[in-house]
């Protein structure tokens, strides 16, 4: 554990708390994916198990930022350009990209997290916090991503469960 902190993000109650050692510093609604979880590739669920933040992207990019393939589009989400994209995935502000730690489980081959690009990131604020409706991703408020992404560190502890 870097600094002691880690982060625990429980699917059954759309919560992700930011830990130091044994005390929850923080507790913050997210939205893990629509169809459950799961590791498989092209599943759109999220990955259970033991995870790590194996980057971090978006340092400095300003508020509702819009990334497409982890870089910034130069475009600034608002409800205009979501009605000219409709189907669009937003990842939004700051990224959290994370990485499998168990070997034929969320790491490697067909499950692997990171090449199925398994992020923690903003997300509209107009969605829903709380409730499970991803393509796979973890998504937070861009508020709080922004507050995340400033307290931990690249290889901090993610554990993901039900």
């Amino acid at each position: 554990m870097l600094n002691g902190r880690w982060l625990e993000v429980d699917i059954g109650q759309q919560v992700l708390t930011l830990w130091q050692y044994r005390q929850p510093i923080k507790r913050y609604l997210i939205s893990s994916a629509l169809k459950g979880s799961g590791q498989q590739k092209n599943s759109q669920q999220t990955p259970l198990g033991k995870h790590l933040v194996r980057a971090k992207i978006g340092d400095n990019q300003p508020l509702n930022c819009v990334f497409k393939a982890r870089r910034p589009t130069g475009e600034l989400y608002s409800e205009s350009l979501a009605q000219c994209y409709p189907n669009r995935d937003w990842i939004l502000t700051r990224i959290l990209w994370l990485s499998g730690c168990e070997k034929g489980f969320n790491r490697l081959g067909q499950v692997d997290t990171m090449q199925r690009y398994i992020y923690i990131h903003g997300t509209p604020d107009s969605e829903p916090m709380g409730v499970a409706r991803s393509h796979g991703c973890i998504r937070m408020r861009n508020c709080d991503i922004i507050e995340l992404f400033d307290a931990v560190a690249v290889g901090t502890p993610v554990t993901i469960h039900l």
